[in-house]
C-alpha cells in the first residue's frame, strides 16, 4: 500500500554540514505536545533549482544524521505533518548526501498508536519535495 514519487536522481543532493557548538540541542515536539531536547549537531545547507536552503540536523556523532522535514508536498501529496530523512555523518570535508528519493513516513501516518516528532520551525521549507514516500492511505477505508 505504500505509493513513492519516481526516483529521480536529481534529488540526490550534496550539502555541507555546518556544525553547531558541541551540545546544543534543538527542542522536538510530538503530534501530543510533549517537547523533548534532541542532539542539534548542525545543519546540513543545500541547493536547489538555484535556490539555498538549510534542514536542521539531529544526532550523534558516530550514528547519522536524522531530519524531520516538512515541505510544500506536506499535506499535498506527502504526510502532512512531514516525513524523515536519514544520511551518513559526514566525512572531513563536511560533504552531507541528501537522498529526497529516500524520505520516508513516520509511524503515526499509519497508526492513532504511535507518537511522533514534529518537524521544527526551521525544517520547515518552502520546497516541493517531490520525492520519496508519498501519504500513506490505508486500504480500510
Amino acid at each position: 500500500g505504500l505509493e513513492y514519487w519516481p526516483a529521480d536522481p536529481s534529488w540526490r543532493v550534496v550539502g555541507r554540514l555546518v556544525p553547531h557548538p558541541p551540545g546544543k540541542t534543538l527542542p522536538i515536539s510530538d503530534i501530543v505536545g510533549t517537547q523533548s531536547d534532541s542532539p542539534n549537531p548542525g545543519a546540513v545547507e543545500f541547493e536547489r533549482d538555484g535556490r539555498s536552503f538549510r534542514l536542521e540536523a539531529l544526532g550523534e556523532p558516530g550514528g547519522e544524521l536524522f531530519f524531520v522535514m516538512a515541505d510544500r508536498t506536506s499535506g499535498h501529496g506527502s504526510y502532512p505533518a512531514g516525513r524523515f530523512l536519514e544520511a551518513a555523518w559526514p566525512g572531513p570535508d563536511g560533504a552531507v548526501v541528501l537522498d529526497f528519493n529516500r524520505a520516508y513516513n513516520p509511524p503515526c501516518a499509519f497508526t492513532l498508536f504511535a507518537t511522533c516528532p514534529l518537524p521544527p520551525p526551521e525544517n520547515r521549507m518552502d520546497l516541493a519535495v517531490t520525492a520519496g514516500e508519498k501519504n500513506y492511505v490505508s486500504p480500510l477505508h
